[in-house]
C-alpha cells in the first residue's frame, strides 16, 4: 500500500484521521510529539553528507515527506514545518540560520537562502466574519524555488509563488507573484529590476 492510498484512507474516515493526528501532533504546540521526533532518523530522508544544525526546529511528521539533499545544510534556529505539506530540498543548498519554511515547498538544488527568510505556502482562512479565524482552518498553495537562486536576508515568499532558475531576491523583498528566470527582484511587493 502506497502513501497516496493510505492519505485517501485517513480522509475517507475524519474521525481515524483526526485520532491518528492527535497521537502525532500536539495539539497545543502544533508540532510532533517527542516520540514521534525520536523516530525523524527514520522517516526523513536526509541526503549523503547534510547537515541538519541540532537547534533547527524539524517538525515533521511522518505523514508527510521531507526530504533534504546531498551535501545541504539547514542552519541554526531553522524552522521545518512540513504538517500541511511535503517540504523537499534539493542538492548543495542551504537554508540560513533563523529561516521558516512551511510546506508545501519544493527547494532546488544549489540555492541559498541567506538569515531570517520565511517561505511559506500555508494562508489562514478568515472570510467568514461569523467565525474566529483560528476555527476557518488554513489553506496552501505550494511555493517552488528552482535551481541556482539567491534569497537575500529577510525577504518573504508567499504562497502559490515560482521564483525560476538564477535569480536573486534583494534583502527584505516580499515576493508575492512569480518571478521568471535571471531575474533580480526588490522591494514591497517584489518587483524585477533587472534581468541577470
Amino acid at each position: 500500500m502506497d502513501n497516496e492510498s493510505v492519505r485517501e484512507k485517513f480522509k475517507n474516515n475524519p474521525k481515524l484521521k483526526k485520532f491518528i493526528d492527535w497521537v502525532i501532533m500536539n495539539q497545543v504546540e502544533t508540532r510532533p510529539r517527542w516520540f514521534i521526533r525520536l523516530l525523524a532518523p527514520l522517516y526523513q530522508h536526509r541526503g549523503k553528507h547534510s547537515v541538519i544544525h541540532r537547534s533547527a526546529r524539524m517538525d515533521t511528521p511522518p505523514y508527510r515527506v521531507f526530504c533534504l539533499g546531498d551535501y545541504s545544510v539547514i542552519e541554526s534556529f531553522a524552522c521545518i514545518n512540513n504538517a500541511v505539506g511535503d517540504v523537499i530540498i534539493g542538492d548543495h543548498t542551504r537554508v540560513g540560520l533563523h529561516n521558516t519554511i512551511i510546506g508545501p515547498v519544493d527547494i532546488g538544488s544549489h540555492v541559498n537562502l541567506a538569515q531570517g527568510i520565511t517561505v511559506t505556502a500555508l494562508n489562514h482562512n478568515f472570510s467568514d466574519a461569523n467565525k474566529r479565524i483560528d476555527e476557518q482552518g488554513v489553506s496552501t498553495s505550494p511555493v517552488t524555488i528552482e535551481d541556482d537562486v539567491w534569497i537575500g536576508a529577510n525577504a518573504v515568499i508567499l504562497p502559490g509563488v515560482t521564483i525560476g532558475e538564477h535569480c536573486v531576491v534583494a534583502a527584505g523583498a516580499v515576493v508575492t507573484k512569480d518571478v521568471p528566470p535571471h531575474s533580480l527582484v526588490a522591494g514591497v511587493p517584489a518587483k524585477v529590476i533587472k534581468k541577470i
